[in-house]
């Protein structure tokens, strides 16, 4: 791994990894936590438990839905279909034959906006491997991680909880997700230097202050940044989520 690529092989791989691997033209990347014996777990779109956007951006979900070949893998076969969309598959079917990465932590601030492509690292340091494949099997086993959402709850989110035991608790519209916030800096950078071409046609000029502003929201959005996160234990979380809130009846 390095400046240019995370690319790792499989040999290379430890239980407690977070790793992603490119999907739709390296439009987006799908997450999950390595957790041994040829086994990832992470989060997808379950049954009828995610929230759309009304953009084409709805179409990216697909990429991390579950799905097998024709020809079935005989050890994801033997896997349910858990409805609240934490699952388990082996290595190859994660990967759908794209390529293995891993995502680094606790990187440089100079690393991180070298890595100008969101969603590879982030500052904050992560716990030991052993408490990642502990978080990511409870999830599993205890509920899942909540209604899917690209940009506030994905699959990069429940593979940095996995690291770090760190969530957004204010519920804004951006969970921790380096690659939600890219796709939503780009055209954020683009609309505050237009106002550059009122005192300036230099295109250089606009283009170095874009990408500035891009650089900079990626780095305050990051998780070790913001003020927004906070440690949650997994028992917790998935109490929390047990929770079922009473309708309101209309008086």
């Amino acid at each position: 791994m390095g400046l240019l690529s995370n690319r790792i092989d499989k040999g290379s791989l430890t239980a407690g990894d977070h790793i992603y691997s490119w999907r739709v033209g390296y439009v987006y990347a799908h997450h999950g936590i390595y957790v041994g014996d040829d086994k990832v777990i992470h989060f997808t779109r379950g049954q009828g438990q995610e929230v759309g956007t009304g953009t084409f951006l709805d179409a990216l979900l697909l990429s991390s839905a579950h799905r097998r070949s024709q020809l079935e893998c005989p050890i994801c076969a033997q896997q349910t279909n858990e409805p609240h969309g934490v699952v388990s598959s082996c290595l190859d079917c994660f990967l759908a034959g794209g390529v293995l990465y891993r995502f680094e932590y606790k990187v440089s601030p100079t690393l991180f906006i070298a890595k100008a492509r969101g969603g590879t690292c982030t500052l904050a340091g992560s716990d030991p491997n052993n408490v990642a494949v502990h978080r990511a099997m409870y999830l599993l086993n205890k509920g899942g991680f909540g209604c899917y959402n690209v940009f506030s709850k994905n699959c990069e989110d429940f593979a940095i909880y996995c690291k770090t035991g760190r969530l957004v608790v204010d519920h804004g519209p951006v969970g921790q997700s380096g690659q939600a916030v890219s796709i939503i800096g780009g055209p954020l950078a683009a609309v505050l230097s237009t106002p550059l071409r009122l005192v300036t046609t230099n295109v250089y000029g606009m283009t170095v202050t874009a990408v500035g502003v891009y650089c900079a929201s990626r780095y305050m959005a990051d998780i070790s940044n913001r003020g927004d996160v906070r440690k949650i234990e997994v028992e917790e979380l998935t109490a929390r989520l047990s929770v079922v809130v009473p309708p309101v009846v209309p008086s």
